[in-house]
């Protein structure tokens, strides 16, 4: 056979591109940013909160904008993390797993126990902490590329259908994030700024009923949308889910622009923007004194119990509760046992957590406790769902094949 460079060419691409689409590699990369954070922090800590205090300023429609490194990821490169989510709700509900009700309600429900539960057991501990009190959903979220990177690791060992149910779990689990952003966490609200989003999404709308089909338009038009929520007090990141939540999500004029905006800006947000997001929110100073204040701290025994023992209680009680209603059923070759152990790693909340501490307490000890917490919830969480699922959760075809 001839050697040819354009299909070697050709196959390295393709390969780079099932790479970025690789839930696995993003975990990786995550990880990576993690210990990259840790160790800026801790080995250079002047430079680190140097670097991500230094402030930027810019002018947007007449008005003048300050804001630091830091409020730059969280407020704007974050923005692209949230507009993924959006596109995957919207394709979820239109073609994929939420579409239909039926398959889609016993990991709703799962869901909705899965973010109470883990509320209430943090109020629990910090009842009389006022300021504490304020974190009640950082243990509500799920990591929804962490999970599925630990689902992927396991592979075929594990039953095809949990792959889908923690999916579908995870993107209500989304959604259930996004509402208590958008309701919990905006200080003040700026009705005029309100208005001209409004207006904005108005726009949006009246463009794609006229038939406007190239991208950038809307690229054009959502920068002012995002600008305005920012202005307006709620969440800039909420921009970026409303403009995923309009995309299309079947074909026009025989043109996928979900699946294309999916394809370009997933590998950007599991590779970019998430990795920075880490590196910049994870640069705790460990210490014998900072782990001694975490260990005595409600906050942190809050925030570990929620991820670690309220999410598998929630969603495995939620399910078992859901099943005697007949609100659903599980699919075949899906068991409770496969559910708790997938429990356990939706424990892993990693980057909205990191996020929803950052809205709760911003710079200082109560977000350093809970960032440690955080991490420290997650990583137990990967390990001690991996280690249930191997252990109890493998499917009978693999059970079979072992024992044959």
């Amino acid at each position: 056979m001839t050697y040819r460079p354009l299909d070697s060419t050709r196959r390295v691409r393709d390969m780079l591109a099932e790479f970025a689409h690789d839930e696995a590699a993003g975990a990786v990369v995550l990880v990576v940013a993690t210990v990259v954070g840790l160790a800026w922090a801790n080995l250079a800590t002047a430079g680190y909160q140097g670097f991500w205090g230094r402030e930027v300023r810019f002018d947007l429609i007449g008005v003048h904008v300050g804001e630091t490194y830091a409020e730059v990821v969280n407020d704007g490169f974050m923005a692209i993390f949230f507009f993924v989510v959006g596109l995957e709700i919207k394709r979820e509900r239109v073609v994929g797993e939420l579409r239909d009700r039926r398959a889609a309600a016993l990991p709703f429900f799962a869901a909705i126990g899965g973010m109470v539960v883990p509320a209430l057991v943090f109020l629990a501990l910090n009842a009389t902490d006022a300021g504490a009190r304020r974190g009640w959903a950082i243990p509500m979220a799920t990591d929804i590329a962490f999970v599925m990177g630990v689902i992927a690791l396991l592979g075929r060992r594990l039953p095809p259908p949990l792959r889908l149910f923690l999916l579908t779990l995870a993107i209500v689990d989304d959604i259930g994030a996004i509402l208590v952003i958008a309701a919990f966490y905006t200080d003040h609200l700026v009705v005029g700024w309100l208005v001209g989003a409004f207006a904005v999404v108005a726009m949006i709308v009246a463009m794609r009923r006229l038939g406007v089909r190239a991208i950038w338009p809307y690229v054009l038009v959502g920068l002012p949308l995002w600008f305005c929520v920012l202005e307006s007090g709620v969440h800039a990141t909420i921009a970026g889910v409303v403009l995923g939540l309009l995309t299309p999500a079947r074909p026009v004029d025989g043109r996928s622009v979900l699946e294309e905006l999916e394809h370009f800006f997933h590998p950007i947000s599991a590779f970019v923007v998430v990795p920075i997001f880490a590196v910049a929110n994870t640069g705790i100073v460990l210490s014998r004194g900072s782990v001694a204040d975490a260990l005595s701290s409600t906050l942190a025994w809050g925030v570990m119990l929620g991820l670690l023992v309220g999410k598998p209680v929630g969603i495995t009680l939620a399910t078992t509760l859901g099943r005697a209603l007949k609100v659903g059923r599980l699919p075949a070759g899906l068991e409770l046992r496969h559910v708790m152990g997938g429990g356990i790693v939706a424990g892993i909340g990693f980057t909205v957590s990191l996020f929803v501490t950052e809205l709760s307490f911003g710079a200082g000890p109560m977000g350093d406790v809970s960032k440690l917490a955080i991490l420290t919830a997650s990583a137990l969480a990967a390990a001690a769902g991996s280690v249930v699922l191997l252990r109890f959760g493998l499917s009978s075809r693999t059970t079979r094949t072992r024992h044959a």
